[in-house]
């Protein structure tokens, strides 16, 4: 997808190649623009929830009393869907013989996933009306899985709504409308939220009303349902059922299943610690000082209002207030840290159950290929780990975002304020993924690089003036268009050349998250901001590099690819304890180790694929996932 599409479209070259060639020899058909419509405003909803996530978060973490690991289990259980549905599609065509989505067709599928999504928006609704954390991230597990059937046949439903030959517009299209869904999602969940632009402090977070949560989500569900009656209702809307029978992997799908369990078993301990002798000792000193803390809290709601001497008499009595309850803090930080370090042990592990075992499969299955289908070649297994941290780094940079913020050294905003900040950071992937769509059009040289040079400062232009409409200040905004620059300075570097692409963006990453960390203040916000603008068109790049010379292993290399969207689900909370053991700011390290993968990843494909005969020059147009 495209990520053109956040969290959402994930497939913007997946199957294209093999619905090219199928129709080229048929006349040029029209395209169907009632289909593609609707087709695209879908689109935009999946990268509107994506999102709105980096909000509902840090919401989340003061509403029901979260620490940054247990808060990131929103993206855990959002992304965690995409893999188990890619898994269970995938495991269907090794049992079944036949591709699911193939066997119903595109149109089917997507409808089946619409209304799945629209059972998701149902229980979001029962579960914000009954107040429980777990509901809801049920409720967003069956959204997400809805939204996997949903884009699993996204892309190649879009080249069937015309000309196979204007497919890939078509597609970048619905990855540029979702694109904007992620930076108004932000934005109308906050105001869904928080019920304005203005500073909302913590202590009135607890006590606000989720009446208009549970609107928005009655508002999605019946989009949802909408769009499934016009897709099932239209007679002009082709089924795109597709017969093809997939290429036998047992070795992979069992290969795939052993990680699933191994992933399981590293995070069951670190669930079952929430309910530790430790945690309930906690629990009991944390009720000794109850009331401290909510004067504190109000007293922090009180210095909003206030200026000048006021605020600061205000702010020493809150520090008066935190010494008669600092031997209690301290008891509860000598039995925390311990928990919390086992806790992260336990997450790295997980991580190293990926990282480790999918060279792992490389390695076994270039000895042996049979069963393992595409899982023998090591551009994809090292491209499913390219999918895996690039996903995973997107999301948590995004996720986390929200909690750096109220530090004191990035200007201590409240969960209210965050908005502009995130919407920016998912308006950076919308600025490169619509300077990376130049090259799907027809264009002199010429004129795309004018477009190349233009085109990003329009978009940053456009999610000003949308943060704007939602009453935000947006002064602190201006100078970001600096970092812009600088990217339109890096994909005239890059050529379009995949490779090189990744290679430039990835590194631009690296020297990025290296400045956040090392600095404080408007730079350092500007810094972490800026991996949207590395991300922005990563995906292609990855996907095209990972399927390049897999043959009548491409469609099945692409499901593996997908699968991998996993990343979102395990790097935002490793970074969430990380975040609690040596705190938020430093915890973007593991950002730099990504980005710094993506770059190793580009510099080794390129030789890898060369030993194969692969000259693999050719341009990336666009999107993201």
């Amino acid at each position: 997808m495209r990520r053109s599409i956040v969290p959402l479209c994930f497939f913007p070259i997946l199957f294209g190649h093999k619905l090219n060639d199928r129709f080229m020899s048929q006349p040029k058909q029209p395209t169907n623009y009632g289909a593609l419509s609707t087709l695209v405003t879908v689109f935009f909803f999946w990268g509107f929830i994506a999102a709105g996530n980096s909000v509902f978060i840090p919401f989340c973490k003061n509403y029901f009393h979260l620490d940054q690991f247990q808060s990131q289990l929103i993206d855990f259980a959002f992304y965690l869907a995409y893999y188990i549905g890619a898994l269970f599609l995938f495991a269907y065509g090794i049992f079944g013989g036949q591709d699911l989505v193939g066997k119903w067709g595109y149109k089917k599928s997507i409808i089946y996933g619409l209304l799945f999504s629209s059972l998701g928006a149902a229980a979001m609704i029962m579960a914000v009306n009954g107040n429980t954390f777990t509901g809801m991230l049920i409720g967003l597990f069956i959204v997400a899985l809805g939204f996997s059937l949903q884009q699993t046949s996204a892309q190649p439903f879009a080249i069937s709504l015309g000309d196979p030959s204007t497919g890939d517009t078509r597609v970048n299209l619905g990855g540029g409308v979702n694109s904007l869904g992620t930076t108004i999602g932000p934005l109308v969940v906050a105001l869904a939220l928080f019920g304005s632009a203005s500073s909302v402090c913590d202590y009135e977070i607890q006590n606000l009303p989720l009446s208009k949560v549970i609107g928005l989500y009655i508002f999605v569900g019946i989009l949802f349902i909408a769009a499934a009656t016009l897709f099932g209702t239209s007679k002009k809307v082709p089924a795109g059922i597709n017969s093809e029978k997939p290429e036998k992997a047992g070795r992979a799908f069992s290969a795939m299943l052993v990680i699933t369990g191994l992933l399981i078993i590293t995070f069951i301990p670190v669930f079952s610690s929430y309910r530790s002798e430790g945690v309930k000792k906690i629990e009991q000193i944390e009720s000794t000082i109850a009331v401290e803390k909510g004067k504190i809290s109000q007293l922090e709601c009180d210095a909003l209002k206030q200026t000048g001497e006021v605020r600061t008499a205000t702010y020493a009595q809150i520090e008066d207030i935190k010494k008669t309850f600092q031997a209690k803090s301290d008891e509860i930080g000598a039995i925390k840290g311990p928990m919390e370090r086992q806790r992260l042990m336990w997450l790295l592990l997980a991580l190293a159950v990926i990282v480790i075992g999918l060279p792992l499969c490389n390695k076994i299955a270039s000895k042996q290929k049979e069963g393992w289908g595409a899982m023998q070649y090591p551009q994809l297994v090292l491209g499913m780990l390219g999918i895996f941290v690039y996903v995973g780094v997107e999301v948590a940079i995004g996720s986390n975002l929200g909690e750096l913020l109220k530090q004191a050294e990035f200007g201590g905003y409240k969960s209210s304020e965050i908005a502009p900040f995130v919407a920016m950071y998912w308006g950076s992937l919308m600025i490169g993924r619509w300077a990376g769509a130049v090259g799907a059009f027809n264009l002199s040289e010429s004129r795309k690089r004018l477009f190349t040079f233009i085109t990003p400062l329009v978009a940053f232009g456009v999610v000003l003036l949308l943060t704007k409409l939602a009453g935000h200040n947006i002064e602190i905004l201006y100078w970001y268009i600096v970092c812009v620059l600088l990217q339109i300075g890096t994909f005239f570097l890059s050529r379009n050349n995949p490779a090189r692409t990744l290679l430039l963006f990835s590194l631009f990453g690296v020297v990025a998250m290296t400045i956040g960390i090392l600095t404080t203040g408007k730079i350092a916000i500007y810094a972490f901001l800026s991996g949207g603008l590395a991300c922005s068109i990563m995906w292609p790049s990855i996907f095209s590099l990972s399927v390049a010379g897999l043959g009548k292993y491409t469609t099945q290399g692409s499901a593996f690819l997908i699968m991998m969207i996993l990343g979102g689900a395990i790097i935002p909370p490793v970074q969430g304890k990380l975040a609690d053991v040596v705190g938020i700011h430093h915890s973007f390290f593991i950002a730099i180790l990504c980005f710094a993968y993506l770059a190793l990843f580009a510099y080794l494909v390129k030789g890898i694929l060369s030993k194969q005969g692969i000259n693999y020059e050719s341009a990336s147009t666009g999107g993201g996932h």
